[in-house]
């Protein structure tokens, strides 16, 4: 099954945290160990919950956050959203009047399945770093005593991290354990000879044959509205632009774009994903 929907309905449970763990310490490259996940705005499980998006907030045994967020629609400011979610989760989780030093590391993961930004890799990682102005090379450090205490090398260190994993960019043979979690994102599928951390489980305790009737029915009406999406997306932009040529009028186009918005809007996706799509404004797309 799809990984976003597994994390809605399945990561959760402490059953399941070998999963997830597994993914989570193939991309870091080092052991995570969930102790609990937290709350999570969107990650709402009843029937209306939002099939475009899931996020995960979860604790490891290290005392750091790590947000997992699965984005399906196209949002154009999607790498503010990313900002504003570390930054959200830095200042609810430290207490009035602790010191700074009580500042939690923050990993965020976003696992995007639309062109986010321009790159030619499928897999990106960025930190902060302090480097000198008079001299590139140079990278400020902790002191030592700064580095006993926060367990890090360079100031830098201290700060949140972004990996954002463009699925869809991946079109190549699963060579490494990475390239299998990648490939399990895009497609839902585990090969037979795949052994990524994880992996074994996932292809075990994920499996859409093993869902009761009503988790079947739930998972296949979310996978038609993802498809319908899509289709309704890549059908306004075609039926637009073919009518606009056809009629060398810019009312038809200007038709075709406020119909393809009308019917993103039923289909409760968000204003910016409309705003990205079809060009109007806001204002425009609340008139609807």
């Amino acid at each position: 099954m799809r990984f976003d929907w597994a994390m809605k309905r399945l990561l959760r449970n402490k059953s399941n945290y070998v999963v997830l763990e597994g993914f989570l310490s193939t991309l870091l490259r080092e052991g995570i160990h969930i102790c609990r996940f937290l709350g999570s705005e969107s990650n709402q499980k009843d029937a209306t919950d939002k099939f475009n998006r899931a996020d995960i907030l979860a604790e490891d045994s290290k005392g750091r956050f790590i947000i997992i967020e699965v984005q399906n629609n196209r949002e154009l400011d999607y790498f503010h959203r990313m900002l504003y979610g570390v930054s959200k989760t830095v200042s609810e989780y430290i207490n009035i009047g602790d010191s700074y030093d009580k500042v939690r590391k923050v990993y965020s993961i976003n696992i995007v399945y639309f062109e986010l930004g321009q790159g030619r890799d499928y897999v990106y990682h960025g930190k902060t770093e302090f480097r000198g102005i008079h001299n590139s090379d140079d990278i400020l450090r902790l002191s030592l005593r700064q580095q006993e205490v926060f367990k890090g090398k360079y100031a830098g260190d201290i700060f949140p991290e972004y990996y954002v994993l463009k699925v869809n960019g991946f079109n190549k043979v699963a060579k490494t354990p990475l390239d299998e979690w990648i490939k399990f994102l895009k497609t839902g599928e585990i090969d037979d000879d795949a052994t990524a951390k994880g992996l074994p489980e996932a292809r075990e305790r994920l499996r859409v044959d093993a869902m009761s009737v009503a988790e079947k029915q739930a998972y296949d009406h979310d996978m038609e509205s993802l498809r319908y999406q899509k289709s309704v997306i890549q059908t306004g932009w075609i039926e637009g632009h073919a009518e606009g040529k056809a009629e060398g009028r810019a009312e038809g186009r200007a038709e075709a774009t406020m119909e393809l918005a009308r019917k993103m809007k039923s289909l409760g996706m968000s204003i910016d994903a409309i705003t990205e799509c079809s060009g109007l404004s806001p204002d425009e797309i609340a008139k609807l």
